[in-house]
């Protein structure tokens, strides 16, 4: 329980400060906890960190996974990746800041892309319910991208927009 207190408030650290500004202390406080337990729990920091992001990854990864299980055929399965896009995968700024931590670190650090590898792979996997597996990496892709552009840009994509583009991607299915 206590161990899972702490990474749940290390990823609230991580959305706040960044992993650079994430440290033992600062993840104690925020989870209530002696400091004493930090390396109770976690040889160090880099198990903790190791530990959220794929407690992250595996959390975004069952709500797409969950979606795109709804779709009960291939319109319902564009309409389902198109909302994955606008309101899902991101659903709100603590994610985002998270997933681009994530990015970050997964670019210079091989063990943190393990857990990039293995949450894009999930993703395929659920999106080849409904796809061809020569869709998929591209529709990933665009998923990935444009939840991105959408939460960053000072003009947002607006759905129609992603709704051609998944219809594009998917015009050969």
């Amino acid at each position: 329980m206590r161990r899972d207190r702490i990474i749940d408030a290390c990823l609230d650290v991580i959305a706040e400060v960044g992993v650079a500004g994430t440290s033992h202390r600062r993840v104690a406080a925020a989870a209530d906890v002696p400091l004493g337990s930090m390396t109770y729990h976690f040889f160090g920091m880099d198990e903790l960190l190791h530990e959220a992001f794929s407690r992250f990854a595996a959390t975004v990864s069952e709500r797409f996974a969950a979606r795109m299980a709804e779709a009960t055929d291939l319109d319902a399965a564009r309409r389902a990746v198109v909302t994955l896009i606008t309101a899902d995968v991101l659903a709100d700024r603590r994610d985002l800041a998270i997933t681009l931590e994530l990015s970050a670190l997964a670019a210079r650090e091989p063990d943190y892309r393990d857990i990039t590898t293995a949450w894009m792979a999930r993703s395929r996997a659920a999106l080849e319910q409904h796809f061809p597996s020569s869709v998929t990496r591209a529709l990933d892709a665009l998923i990935e991208g444009l939840t991105v552009h959408r939460a960053l840009s000072t003009e947002p994509i607006d759905d129609a927009t992603v709704a051609a583009a998944v219809q594009r991607i998917t015009a050969a299915v």
